[in-house]
């Protein structure tokens, strides 16, 4: 049961905050709420997904450093942040309470956190409290950056409609490319070549940056809709 609640609490934790941070026009509960819960839905087609490509691509790909940038940037990221554009695409941007820049980011950190929920309570009842505790504080974190950065385009991108597609492609791609980054530095670490030559500190630390950077760019671009909407 701890590990149960310390698997939902962060994700919960990070929705409760931006939900209140949305206090100009806040959106209706009806909409948070379904919108986390369509991230869970989002989970199904992506882990799908991987549980089929992932062993067709370790049989007929060599494992080297090109290989785990593939799992990481399309097998992952792309699957992973597409499904989640999906959701808020097709959903939250259709929505007429969605009248401010700033509600992108507020819909994609919803869809955004029910999605890294779940996969959180995957992990965690799995591997138990210690991945409980790092992924509290890294990964899904990390997971509401990444969903920072793709609403931030979709505000831009509901607004500004003669740029609606670069805006929308732009968001969906800066979610994929951080976030295949960050897998990127981890799945290198199960490399055995890499493993000889480069410590897991080096390559946790490369994962704990491209989250930093994920992390300023995300504060930024939270500022930059508050202050339209106010």
């Amino acid at each position: 049961m701890i590990l149960f609640a310390l698997s939902i609490a962060p994700g919960i934790a990070i929705s409760v905050f931006f939900f209140f941070k949305d206090e100009y026009n806040r959106e209706p509960r009806r909409h948070i709420l379904f919108s986390f819960f369509l991230g869970i839905l989002a989970a199904i087609p992506a882990a799908g997904f991987q549980m089929l490509a992932f062993p067709l691509f370790d049989r007929y790909v060599p494992n080297g450093i090109a290989s785990i940038a593939i799992k990481a940037f399309i097998l992952v990221a792309l699957s992973e942040e597409w499904c989640k554009y999906i959701m808020v695409r097709y959903y939250a941007f259709r929505q007429p309470e969605f009248d401010e820049p700033f509600d992108g980011i507020v819909y994609a950190v919803m869809v955004g956190m029910g999605f890294a929920t779940i996969e959180n309570v995957g992990y965690v009842m799995q591997h138990g409290l210690a991945t409980a505790f790092v992924r509290m504080f890294l990964s899904v974190p990390a997971h509401a950056s990444f969903a920072i950065l793709m609403g931030y385009y979709v505000g831009k991108a509901k607004f500004h409609p003669g740029g609606r597609f670069s805006n929308l492609l732009k968001g969906l791609l800066l979610a994929v490319f951080f976030h295949g980054l960050f897998d990127f530095f981890l799945f290198l670490r199960d490399h055995e070549m890499i493993q000889q030559h480069v410590s897991d500190i080096f390559l946790f630390l490369g994962a704990l940056i491209t989250f930093a950077i994920a992390l300023v760019l995300s504060r930024n671009a939270i500022r930059e809709h508050v202050d339209c909407g106010s």
